[in-house]
């Protein structure tokens, strides 16, 4: 292996942008190109990165055009080009402007078609009807139908509230009172009252109204996988939430994740990717059903998620996945977690008064004594001062975001 061999180019500076940076370095000691319109907290005062800022980088009439540049001017003999989206807006216009990067890109992205068939809740529950994957009783609902669209609910109170891709520009960019990322209503007069703040705001998009499915943030699952360019499974990674954010704008992010196994799930899930042909990072959100034992799906993003770095606590690797194969030609059968481990996002402080479930509060008691616990911004080889303190801040303001807004839904 060579330095030279190869570049990855990050686009976007999250806690996704940061984990994937790490995880290059771990398997490489190379340092990747980063993208980005600006810094954000995980990346700021870190020497693990080339740094690029472009104005306006996330929107489409910058994005194509402004990565063709870069992507000609890094363009060498015998080195590949790695291109890694990490978040929506950037995978998506990566599908769609794909077209203009071929041949420069060594790594492939899913078709504007495929994309089509999944980039809003209501069209994913369309594709699990008909690959029978399960997913929750749900109504979606135009702007104008919005308050009188729970006269067609065939299920009952609390119901669980979306908009239709809550990482979506439109709604990014939207303001209006009491906005989160996702809403939680016991009544229908708290719904009401949120669609009229709504109605007042710019936001256009369609509602997903779903039955809420019982069970606290343990019953939630996540699915990483990496599909190779021929749409082949090479590696996925279950991970048990065990707590969720809870701020407005991060609301429904998890905070803490225990790596998992499941071959069922594993298996229903790799037969779903490959049968509608899909290639590159994926990352699926469903919840545990005790009533009836399935996993009801929510949704698919194109891409790794902020909290993915639960792979890596579990042992695997998914950049060197993807490196791996689309850089040096590996090709070996697809490689499933089997271990147990904890990624957190917040103190322990936080874990020990918000984790209430005995046994999982047992669990990563024994985890901390046995050191299987990985911080995707506590990286011992990129700490300098103004890191340790920025980040510091960041991680322990999540002690003061959950005295304010914590909810028990396990009460719901």
């Amino acid at each position: 292996m060579n330095s030279n061999d190869f570049l990855p180019i990050i686009l976007g500076s999250d806690e996704n942008a940061y984990g994937n940076v790490r995880l290059i370095h771990e398997a490489y000691q190379i340092r990747p190109l980063l993208l980005c319109t600006r810094l954000l907290i995980p990346t700021k005062n870190s020497k693990l990165f080339d740094l690029i800022q472009i104005d306006r980088f996330d929107h489409d009439d910058v994005f194509p055009g402004a990565l063709l540049s870069i992507l000609e001017k890094y363009a060498a003999p015998n080195r590949k080009l790695v291109v890694i989206a990490c978040s929506d807006y950037y995978a998506s216009m990566l599908s769609r402007h794909y077209s203009k990067f071929k041949g420069l890109i060594a790594n492939q992205f899913i078709s504007e078609a495929l994309l089509d068939t999944f980039d809003t809740k209501d069209k994913f529950y369309t594709l699990c009807e008909k690959h029978g994957l399960d997913y929750p009783k749900t109504i979606v609902c135009e702007p104008h139908e919005r308050e009188r669209a729970l006269e067609q609910m065939d299920f009952q109170f609390p119901i669980v509230v979306k908009p239709e891709n809550s990482n979506a520009i439109a709604y990014l960019h939207c303001h209006f009172e009491g906005k989160k990322k996702v809403f939680f209503f016991k009544t229908k007069d708290e719904y009401l009252t949120m669609v009229k703040n709504m109605n007042a705001s710019d936001y256009k998009g369609k509602l997903i109204i779903q039955e809420f499915i019982p069970g606290g943030d343990s019953s939630m699952r996540v699915m990483n996988s990496y599909s190779d360019n021929n749409g082949k499974v090479k590696m996925m990674c279950l991970g048990q939430p065990v707590l969720e954010e809870y701020a407005p704008k991060t609301l429904g992010n998890y905070a803490a994740i225990i790596s998992r196994s499941d071959m069922d799930i594993y298996q229903r899930v790799k037969t779903f990717l490959e049968e509608i042909g899909y290639v590159g990072f994926s990352n699926i959100d469903m919840k545990y059903d005790s009533r009836t034992g399935k996993y009801m799906l929510f949704e698919i993003n194109p891409r790794l998620g902020r909290s993915s770095f639960f792979v890596r606590a579990g042992g695997l690797n998914m950049m060197a996945a993807l490196i791996d194969n689309v850089v040096y030609g590996k090709n070996t059968d697809c490689i499933y977690n089997q271990n147990t481990a904890l990624w957190t996002n917040v103190p322990n402080i936080v874990l020990r008064k918000y984790v209430t479930d005995p046994v999982l509060s047992a669990e990563i008691k024994k985890l901390n004594k046995q050191k299987k616990v990985l911080k995707t911004l506590w990286y011992k080889k990129d700490l300098n001062v103004e890191r340790v303190l920025r980040v510091s801040r960041y991680y322990f303001g999540h002690i003061n975001n959950y005295r304010r807004f914590y909810f028990n839904k396990e009460k719901m």
